[in-house]
Order: C-alpha cells, then structure tokens, then sequence
C-alpha cells in the first residue's frame, strides 16, 4: 500500500476516535464545543470550497452528532467534484460508507466502500469494515478471508468457528460442515480460544470422538496462559445451563479436576475446579479449592465470595444477619468479572473481541476488584 493512503487514512481514524463517535458505548451527548466546531468549519468552508480536508472533518462531525443525513451530503458533493484526486475520492468513499453503516444502510456501505477499496487497493481500514459488515450479514466465510489479508489469524479462525456453529445450526442432524470449519479453524490458529470451546462443547453434546477431558487438556497447552480461564468459564457455563445427556457429570468432573491439579500455581483454573465440584453438591471438596485459590492470591475475591457462601450454608445465623448476607452475596455476584486489557471496559460474560475498543482476546479477569 503507497505511503501516501497510510498518511491519508490513519490520522482520520484516531481524529473519529476522540471525537466521541467510537469511545465508550454509544455516543458521548453533543457539547458546545462539538457544536461549535460544526459552526466554525462550515464558516470556513463557505469561505474556502476547495478545503477538502476541512470537509472530510465537518462531515465527521455531523456523524458523531447522528447528522447522518448532512455528513452524506457532504461526501456525495467531495465524491462528484471534477478533478478530485483519487486519495481524496477514495477517502469521502470510505467516509461516505461509515456515514451509511451509522444509519443502518448496510448494502450502501458496502458498496461505497467496495468502491474505496477500488481506488485504494487493501487499505486495512477499509477491509477492515468490510469484515465487520460481513460479519454482521452472517458471511462468516467472506469475513474470514478479510481477516487472511488483514493478517489477523486469531480474527479469521474466529469467524471460521461461527461458520462451524451456523452450520451446527442448519443441519442438526450433523450432515453438515461444521467439524470440517471447526479443524480449519484450529489449523490456522490452534491456540484459538474460540475453537476449544466449540470442540468441548460438541463433546458435551457427544459430537467428539474425543472425551471432554482430553480436549481440555489439550486446549489448556496450547491457549495463552492468561486466557486458560476462558475454556473453563466456557465449560462451567454449559454444564450449569443445558441438559447434556452424554455428561456423565461426576465422572468427567472427576476427569477434568486431575487435570487441573496438573495447574497448582493457576489460581482461576483453580477457582473453576471449586465452581466445578459446588455444581456436584460436593462442598467440602469445593471449600479446599476455594482456601487453595486464598493461599495463592488473598485479594482474591471470587474465592472469599464463595466461601462466605458455604459458611452461610453450613451455620445457623440470626434471622437479620443471614437476610443481610443473602442480600450482599445477591448484589456481590453481579460484579463484573471481566476487563479489556485496551481500554477497561468491564462486563459481566466473556468477550473475543471487546465491543468497545475492537481489540482482540485483549479480556482480562478482574482478580482484584480494584482492577
């Protein structure tokens, strides 16, 4: 790709990205600054028609205030303008495909930025909502190859596992592709989180050849360590929410909890070990892996929850003591438990890619609550 696209796409982005359109969630409310800028530009460009800069920028500022209307305008008007050089035509394209994703024109985007793409060659930023856009229609396949020019393997092996569940999806009966995009998947990148948990939850659904256990123990090699907790978040969330009738549980809990004794120094495999064992009733096995999760990380909060649980449990408290500690327990578990390492966000359920920021596997587990 030349330089000069680099230059020329690059600064717009990070601009947007302060301006309040793409920080937090949703948009930042209109501020007389923003509002006064708007005023200022279309001064400047009723004195100045030729600032093609200068219109690129009040057009994205009409978008980050909903104006989607006025922001079209302007890119339509940059877009017809004789002699307009193609690193600017190509830039009020791809402005103008931001412009119609913002407004839920979906085919329009595309095409504009199709066009953009003609002019600019594999811009990332460009394939970029490309991928997005496919990704939204369900053409996990195209986002997919996307992702390949991108570079991104963690992204594109991704995208090949939803082809793999909608599949799964379409033909229950099991004729269909799913394993063959669930392989490819882990062949581009085998330590895809997002491929583990698919492969344990079709043995679950007694879809694998493979025991749940030894597929387990083969994502825990090979998924970052930081992310090992995923696969078990995963796990845990399936047993407790659906009927599995080829889940002998106490046996291929049993399994998995060798396993995980294999991990002494991993606190969150350790922790889910004790979510694993209170789903079997088995408390005070359940208490032991709390206390060991105590000895490795005392800030820990997750494990003293649990325990204060089970001492809730097994002791007679007065009437008001116990409502109090029902009550607390009740509003400590809604504690967000996860954060994007990029940009802080907090959520209550795992993410691949953070909503906010767009970073991938960037989500951390809150140890502490002070993170």
């Amino acid at each position: 790709m030349s330089h000069w696209l680099k230059d020329f796409f690059s600064p717009a982005l990070r601009s947007e990205q302060t301006s309040g359109e793409v920080l937090g969630e949703g948009l930042l409310p209109p501020s007389e600054d923003t509002l006064a800028a708007i005023n200022e530009l279309s001064r400047v460009v009723k004195n100045n028609p030729d600032a093609v800069e200068i219109y690129l920028a009040l057009g994205n500022l009409y978008r980050s205030q909903g104006e989607i209307e006025r922001a079209v305008h302007i890119r339509q008007n940059l877009i017809v303008r004789p002699g307009l050089r193609d690193e600017f035509k190509a830039r009020a394209l791809y402005e103008l495909g931001r412009d119609y994703k913002r407004g839920g024109f979906v085919d329009r985007a595309f095409e504009a930025f199709q066009q953009a793409r003609s002019l600019a060659g594999n811009n990332p930023s460009i394939t970029q909502e490309l991928a997005k856009l496919c990704a939204e229609a369900e053409d996990y396949l195209q986002a997919a190859r996307y992702y390949v020019e991108l570079g991104n393997s963690l992204a594109e092996a991704h995208y090949l596992v939803r082809q793999s569940q909608k599949e799964a999806r379409d033909h229950p009966d099991g004729k269909g592709q799913a394993l063959k995009w669930l392989e490819r998947a882990l062949k581009v990148a085998p330590d895809s989180m997002e491929a583990w948990l698919e492969k344990m939850h079709r043995a679950l659904l007694g879809l694998e050849k493979q025991p749940l256990s030894r597929l387990l123990e083969q994502g825990l090699r090979l998924v970052p360590e930081a992310k090992r907790f995923m696969l078990l978040d995963g796990l845990v969330t399936s047993i407790k929410s659906e009927e599995l009738p080829f889940f002998d549980s106490a046996e291929e809990v049993n399994a998995i909890l060798i396993i995980l004794s294999d991990y002494p120094q991993d606190l969150l495999l350790q922790y889910y070990g004790g979510l694993l064992l209170l789903h079997l009733e088995q408390f005070s096995e359940a208490q032991l892996w709390f206390e060991k999760c105590l000895l490795l990380d005392t800030n820990f909060w997750l494990a003293r929850l649990e325990l204060l649980a089970l001492a809730l449990k097994n002791n007679t408290l007065p009437q008001s003591v116990e409502v109090q500690l029902i009550f607390f327990l009740s509003r400590a578990r809604e504690v967000k438990r996860f954060i994007c390492r990029q940009c802080g966000l907090k959520r209550e359920s795992v993410f691949f890619v953070c909503p906010r920021c767009g970073s991938w596997h960037s989500i951390s587990f809150r140890r502490n609550l002070n993170e």
